[in-house]
């Protein structure tokens, strides 16, 4: 069974999503490389992303607290390792008043609280110049520090030839910034052509639209090729079978839905007998 929704799944948003990210990134690749003329190829790339804490003040104590956004997704690689026997054989170290101290029984490394990061790169097969980067925002891209990390990379891009396609479909977080104020839309895709700057196109999507099918550029004065969100977001649950693992009886993941929304999401849901 496909998805129920007619566009972004907002179930997608809680735990499943790095797994969806990943699985999205694999599936645009895949339908950009049955369009892409033999002169081009298009590859996954991926980078880490040091997710930072937010500081804030505990209730009543005024005391600092350090906790991580609801919706931040986390993935350390915890490692654990047995001392040498060497080690746990020397003598202990003595204090004046005759209390020993233990050697340690083990040694761990903490976890850095990293996030994988994949985007798609157009590339030419000539000379492998990079032609176009399509990002799929994560949450690690629109909360804390990680919202300037992002920027500082967008930024970097935007100084080069490369054009910049950038797709978020998380209703949650820090939307990228522009002079002018976009109206709400829980979803948007931008497209900055490098002969169009400083101008970005947006496309945006209701919770009940389908998302758009949008141009992909290449080299002038090859013709655009064509990303079909909603197709691509469809061969994910067609491949995994997300409906499977998402529980539709509880509300979907926050932020919390406007009221009419919440009613149409309900009222669909009831529908596809899942509720």
């Amino acid at each position: 069974m496909p998805s129920p929704f007619p566009g972004m799944d907002p179930y997608l948003e809680g735990e499943l999503w790095q797994e969806f990210h990943e699985t999205l990134a694999g599936t645009i690749r895949a339908q950009l490389l049955a369009q892409l003329p033999a002169s081009y190829v298009a590859l996954l790339a991926k980078r880490y992303v040091v997710g930072t804490p937010t500081v804030g003040i505990l209730p009543g104590l005024g005391l600092n607290i350090v906790d991580w956004p609801a919706q931040r997704v986390i993935y350390p690689d915890v490692h654990v390792a047995a001392l040498p026997e060497r080690h746990l054989r020397e003598p202990a170290v003595g204090y004046e008043v005759g209390v020993a101290v233990m050697a340690p029984r083990f040694e761990v490394v903490n976890p850095l609280p990293t996030v994988p990061q994949l985007s798609v790169e157009i590339r030419d097969v000539a000379q492998r110049r990079l032609v176009t980067v399509i990002e799929i925002l994560s949450p690690a891209n629109k909360h804390g520090r990680g919202v300037l990390e992002y920027n500082d990379r967008r930024m970097r891009l935007l100084n080069t030839d490369t054009h910049l396609l950038e797709i978020d479909l998380l209703r949650d977080g820090t939307r990228i910034f522009f002079e002018v104020e976009l109206p709400p839309s829980p979803y948007a895709i931008y497209l900055s052509r490098t002969e169009r700057r400083p101008l970005t196109q947006v496309w945006t999507a209701s919770l009940r639209q389908r998302l758009p099918a949008v141009p992909v550029p290449l080299l002038q004065p090859d013709p655009d090729v064509i990303l079909d969100l909603q197709a691509a977001v469809g061969a994910c649950f067609a491949l995994v079978g997300y409906e499977r693992l998402l529980d539709y009886a509880d509300p979907p993941p926050p932020p919390p839905l406007e009221e009419e929304d919440a009613a149409w999401l309900d009222d669909l849901l009831h529908g596809a007998g899942l509720r």
